[in-house]
């Protein structure tokens, strides 16, 4: 992976962390923030990372996309909320890249549907209870509202990583 593959990765981890811990802070309703709506992006790249690159490369974007959200998230976020965020971002990126690897033969959908399944569930458990529990606001309700968008935006993806994985795969690569 080259080094401004890695560095565009890593900016691209880096908005949607910083989007999404400002955007979860703003409820649309009692079940639902704006930050449902960005966060999955970043399974979209840790899912390309992986695919194109393998899981080595994909572990580090996360890594230092984790470092990235440390330190963005304490500058935009109170500080419950950064700390559930960044948890929440790389146990979550970690789980999606093992799942990710583990599926990658086979229908081209699989791999990030399963892989972001899994790791939007685990997120959303861990960054609600850290972030909100035992506060008074409906964030149960939130919680439940921000997985239906989260799984309903990797469904959604499903588009743009078929169309990003066939311009990106190396010349003479199948089509898995």
């Amino acid at each position: 992976m080259h080094t401004w593959q890695t560095c565009l990765a890593v900016l691209a981890m880096g908005a949607v962390v910083l989007a999404s811990n400002v955007l979860v802070q703003y409820p649309i309703n009692d079940w639902l923030t704006w930050g449902a709506f960005s966060y999955p992006v970043a399974f979209l790249v840790s899912n390309l990372v992986n695919r194109r690159f393998g899981p080595q490369p994909a572990r580090r974007v996360a890594w230092v996309g984790f470092a990235l959200a440390v330190l963005v998230s304490v500058a935009v976020a109170t500080p419950r909320i950064a700390i559930a965020s960044c948890l929440a971002f790389i146990a979550s990126q970690l789980l999606d890249i093992q799942v990710f690897d583990r599926l990658r033969i086979g229908s081209w959908w699989r791999a990030p549907f399963i892989a972001t399944l899994c790791s939007a569930t685990l997120d959303t458990a861990l960054f609600w209870t850290i972030a909100f529990a035992g506060a008074d606001l409906p964030w149960i309700s939130w919680a439940f509202g921000d997985l239906a968008v989260k799984l309903g935006m990797g469904i959604f993806l499903l588009g743009p990583f078929r169309a990003l994985i066939h311009r990106t795969r190396p010349s003479g690569a199948s089509q898995s």
